[in-house]
């Protein structure tokens, strides 16, 4: 097996399933001409958060890095009638790309991206006393993604669904020795997660044109701890 023939597979699926059209390919080439980096997700990862969040029923959506945009169309595009999605951006140059693809899509109406720090940003909508939101993806500074879910989980409800990519790190999530950042802050990560009896988790790996990596899928408990049969959660530390 082969990244070059992973990222076949994904042109393949992106092609024969038409999963990009001229508003998501337009947004990729934006992106590039801004001189962002290639990190975004794949047509097929967009349509799989697409998917999450129309089976879910959001209304309302988070996103943490919004990059070029690519993966915030790919959302927005799920919201019913109504529905919103702030979108939260450090860099006023990926603001500006994202901005731009997001009128050109035609969904001004429903995103709204707030530029500043992100942690300031997830801290100011819970002053706001903020509408809680039914799907949060996280998909920004990797050593800081454990804070990002702390607000997320502060900024969510009984039964929100939380993602965060990018959780394997070409398998160093495994790597008690490791000595990267990233790979560190997912391990912490997983920490919380299994400290936390608010939360039901697992983490999938994945492969493709991005390479060996894995997104972490979390959903909030309904109130009372869940469903009959399932495992007792964790006692919080104190």
């Amino acid at each position: 097996m082969s990244e070059r023939l992973w990222s076949e597979v994904d042109e393949y699926v992106a092609e024969t399933l038409r999963l990009e059209d001229e508003a998501l390919a337009g947004a990729a080439r934006r992106a590039q001409a801004a001189g962002l980096p290639p990190i975004a997700v794949t047509a097929a990862q967009g349509m799989l958060l697409r998917l999450i969040a129309e089976i879910h029923g959001a209304r309302r959506i988070l996103e943490v890095g919004t990059l070029g945009g690519y993966s915030t169309i790919f959302l927005s595009r799920a919201l019913p009638p109504g529905g919103r999605l702030i979108s939260l951006e450090l860099d006023p140059e990926c603001a500006r790309a994202a901005q731009a693809s997001i009128e050109a899509a035609g969904l001004t109406d429903r995103v709204q991206v707030r530029l500043g720090p992100a942690l300031e940003s997830l801290a100011a909508l819970e002053g706001e006393g903020a509408e809680p939101f039914d799907l949060v993806f996280i998909d920004a500074d990797k050593p800081a993604t454990p804070r990002y879910f702390e607000h997320a989980l502060a900024l969510s409800r009984p039964g929100t669904v939380i993602i965060a990519d990018n959780v394997v790190r070409a398998g160093a999530l495994a790597d008690r020795r490791t000595a990267d950042a990233g790979a560190r802050g997912m391990q912490r990560f997983h920490e919380l997660l299994a400290a936390e009896p608010r939360v039901h988790a697992t983490t999938i790996q994945t492969v493709g044109s991005k390479g060996y990596d894995g997104f972490t899928l979390v959903r909030v408990r309904d109130q009372g701890g869940g469903q009959p049969g399932d495992p007792p959660a964790p006692d919080r530390p104190s």
